[in-house]
């Protein structure tokens, strides 16, 4: 278009701005993700002594462990009834997450997320179990704050 074109100019629109990604902070769990049309039950720092890892002396000595537990659930009929058989009982919940801890020694945080998952999901109320394991003391040779793993599973 030449400069004495009198037809007017479209306006270009404007690019779309991404939206940026969340930044993750060091020493902090991220933030579950709630599933459309369910509740959250949040159970944070239940804490037990197991003996998981890939080392002899994890296995001999154990060390402390750290779980987070995020039950996504429908509570209208629990609150409607006020009843707490239609809901998930967190008392109970924590007491069988750290047996789940305590017991049967696998190699992998990975593994016991997944054994910590499955004892959410048996609580027929809960729909999805989001579950962080932290390993505060694991044998790393350099200085740090904590690790961790979390999953997110649902019930089939």
């Amino acid at each position: 278009m030449s400069p004495d074109d009198p037809r007017p100019v479209e306006p270009t629109p404007p690019s779309p701005t991404p939206t940026p990604s969340p930044v993750p902070i060091p020493g902090r769990t991220p933030a579950p993700t709630i599933a459309v049309g369910l509740d959250v039950l949040r159970l944070s720092g239940v804490r037990a002594t197991g003996h998981h890892g890939v080392f002899d002396h994890e296995r001999r000595d154990g060390q402390e462990f750290v779980v987070d537990a995020v039950v996504h659930l429908d509570t209208r009929a629990a609150a409607g009834s006020d009843d707490l058989e239609r809901t998930v009982h967190y008392g109970v919940l924590a007491e069988q997450l750290v047996a789940a801890v305590e017991t049967d020694p696998v190699d992998l945080i990975e593994t016991l997320a997944e054994r910590l998952a499955g004892v959410v999901l048996a609580f027929p109320a809960a729909a999805r179990a989001e579950i962080t394991v932290h390993k505060p003391s694991a044998p790393i040779t350099v200085p740090f704050g904590d690790v961790s793993i979390t999953i997110v599973r649902e019930r089939p």
